[in-house]
This record gives structure tokens, C-alpha cells and sequence, in this order.
């Protein structure tokens, strides 16, 4: 009987140790290396927007607001009046202008008449012809003063606020309006000079000239737009200098001054990759778990040269044939021993998105 306890005693004791070994069995995670690639990734730069034309309308006479002919935020064709000046004064000063032109007219007719009969010289014709052109001259001029009173577009677009109202006094100068052609937008961005001096010497890997935009509610626009000047000379104090991208706006959903994101696809040929989901971040610096030949992990910080959906472009801190904590990066602890089962990064990525989207 009591053998038989003790054999009991020994057989419960030799279970609870083989349970505590299996409870003690180190996890196991997964590992891979980083690979060097093709790939394209999407770059952000925060743009201005602005309307291919956009101008002041001014007043170019003095006078009373006589007509409003428009409302703030219409659409209005090339041609279209928009404003009068009181034109009262203006038009006097025509009908002035035109009846001197006759006196003048009237005097050159009697002055030829006495050069042919060698009454007056013809010097005296001449000083009257003067007097004609000096008077046509004045009335052309009345003219054009009184065809300021009518304010009209120069082009097609759509009408700003109007700050002045009907019987407002306008000086020479003033501002009425502004009008803004929206049939296209330019959105202004701007490059660093590495970036600058890639996009015009490296063609093999520029930014592509298509470019999209990115609206201040995250969504993008419909359509595309195309980089097509650089600006030429860079800004002091940043050291930037701006692109300039068209985009088609037949909606006129974009309007003058408003803000968004120029995103530009920009290619890596022999890029380092990485999953995203293998690093983690302190203090805005991203690190990884290296694992060494003894299968201790050691966090090493990395440069990051672009994103992916899923991925990671590294410009430094990495090379390919260092393995890499893949999963459980939040459960270890530098210097920790680990045992890990490696997976290569061609079967790790056939599952990631590899592209900009």
C-alpha cells in the first residue's frame, strides 16, 4: 500500500514538471529579411490652389454707382456688362468734344477757301488742320472716358463679392470685383532642392508628371492634373522652390484659393523593403528587432525613405541579410532570446500591397 502511494506521489510529481516545461516553452515568432525591389510610392506636398486667371475689376472713372448689372457668385460670359458709372458728366463732355471737332471742321473749310484765293498762307491752313486733329483727338478721348462708364468682362468666370452698392461715390481706381476663370486651376507646391535636383536629373526615377489632388475633405479629385512649370528661382528662407500642376475643373468644384495636397507617384528602383507591421515607433523615430546569430533580438532605429499601404521604403539602418523580428514586436524586449521560424520576404510580401495606390 504504501509503495503504491509513493508511485502515485512520483508519477503526479514527474506530470506537474513536464506541464510547467511545456507552460515555460518559449513562443515562437515569425522572421524575415528586408529585399530589394522595384516599387512606386505616393508623395504628399501641400498645394495652393488658383484659378488660371483671376483679376481685380477696378473703376477707371470717378463717379456715382449707377447699375448693378450681376450678383456675387454668378457665372458671366467675355463682353458681359457688369457695372455703370453715373454717365451724365462723360457724355457732356462728348457732345462738347464733337461740336468743337465741327468749329474746327468749319474753320478749315473757310481757311482753304481763302488760301486759294491767296488770301491767308498756307500756314494758316496748316495751323487749322492742326486744330481739326487736336479736336477729333479730344473727342476720341471723350469717348473712351464715357465707355469706362460701362464696366463688362474681359473674359468668361465667375464673379466675386461686391463690397460697393447701388449710389456708392467711386473713385478712379476702386475696386468693384474680382473675377476668376475656373475652367482650369493651378495648384502651386512646393519641392525641396534634393527633390528638385532628382525630379530634373534622374528621369529613370522622377516623379511622375501625372499628378492627383487631394481635396481638404480626403477625398480626391476626378481628375488628374499635369506638372508643367518650375518656378525659377528657389525661396531664401526655405530653400524650396515651386512646381506648378494644371488640373481640369469642367464643374468648377475647386475655386481660387482654396487648399489640397498634390500627390505625386514617385518610382524606387532597388528599393529596401520592409513590412510596416515589423518596425514600431518612439518619439517619432521608427526602430526595428534585428535578430542576431545567437537569436537575441537588438532594436536598431531606421531611416524611412518612403511609404506604401503595407510597406516601408528604408534609406538607412538596414541591410539585406539581417533578419528581422516580423511578428511579436510589441511582446519583446531588447536583448531578449527568441525562437523565431523564418519566412522569406518574397512569401511575407505576396500578401502586402506593393504599389501606390
Amino acid at each position: 500500500m504504501i509503495l503504491l502511494a509513493g508511485l502515485v506521489a512520483l508519477l503526479g510529481q514527474t506530470g506537474c514538471k513536464q506541464a510547467r516545461e511545456q507552460k515555460e516553452e518559449p513562443e515562437k515568432y515569425i522572421a524575415t529579411t528586408p529585399v530589394r525591389m522595384d516599387t512606386s510610392f505616393v508623395k504628399q506636398y501641400v498645394s495652393q490652389i488658383r484659378s488660371v486667371r483671376n483679376i481685380e475689376i477696378r473703376a477707371q472713372e470717378k463717379g456715382y454707382l449707377e447699375a448693378i448689372y450681376v450678383d456675387e457668385g454668378r457665372f458671366v460670359k467675355a463682353g458681359q456688362l457688369l457695372f455703370r458709372i453715373m454717365p451724365k458728366i462723360y457724355e457732356a463732355e462728348l457732345q462738347k468734344a464733337e461740336a468743337e471737332v465741327k468749329v474746327a471742321e468749319i474753320e478749315l473749310d473757310n481757311t482753304r477757301a481763302l488760301v486759294q484765293k491767296n488770301v491767308v498762307s498756307k500756314n494758316e491752313q496748316a495751323m487749322a488742320q492742326a486744330k481739326l486733329d487736336q479736336a477729333k483727338a479730344q473727342m476720341t478721348l471723350a469717348k473712351l472716358h464715357l465707355s469706362f462708364t460701362e464696366i463688362r468682362a474681359p473674359f468668361d468666370g465667375t464673379i466675386d463679392r461686391i463690397p460697393k452698392k447701388l449710389g456708392s461715390l467711386i473713385d478712379e481706381g476702386e475696386l468693384l470685383t474680382s473675377l476668376s476663370d475656373n475652367s482650369q486651376m493651378f495648384a502651386y507646391f512646393n519641392v525641396s532642392e534634393p527633390e528638385y535636383l532628382d525630379y530634373q536629373t534622374n528621369t529613370k526615377n522622377r516623379g511622375n508628371s501625372k499628378v492627383s489632388l487631394l481635396l481638404a475633405n480626403n477625398k480626391p479629385l476626378a481628375y488628374k492634373g499635369d506638372v508643367e512649370t518650375i518656378e525659377s528661382e528657389f525661396d531664401s528662407e526655405t530653400g524650396n522652390i515651386a512646381f506648378r500642376a494644371r488640373f481640369p475643373n469642367p464643374e468648377r468644384l475647386l475655386k481660387n484659393g482654396e487648399t489640397g495636397k498634390v500627390m505625386m507617384t514617385v518610382p524606387f528602383r532597388g528599393a529596401l523593403i520592409i513590412p510596416q507591421k515589423a518596425t514600431y515607433e518612439i518619439q517619432d523615430k521608427i526602430y526595428v528587432f534585428v535578430i542576431d546569430n545567437n537569436h537575441v533580438v537588438h532594436s536598431r532605429n531606421i531611416t524611412i525613405a518612403g511609404r506604401l499601404p503595407d510597406l516601408y521604403v528604408v534609406e538607412k539602418g538596414l541591410e539585406t541579410n539581417d533578419k528581422i523580428l516580423l511578428e511579436g514586436v510589441q511582446k519583446v524586449k531588447d536583448d531578449d532570446k527568441v525562437a523565431f521560424e523564418f519566412k522569406k520576404p518574397e512569401e511575407v510580401l505576396s500578401r502586402l500591397r506593393l504599389k501606390a495606390e
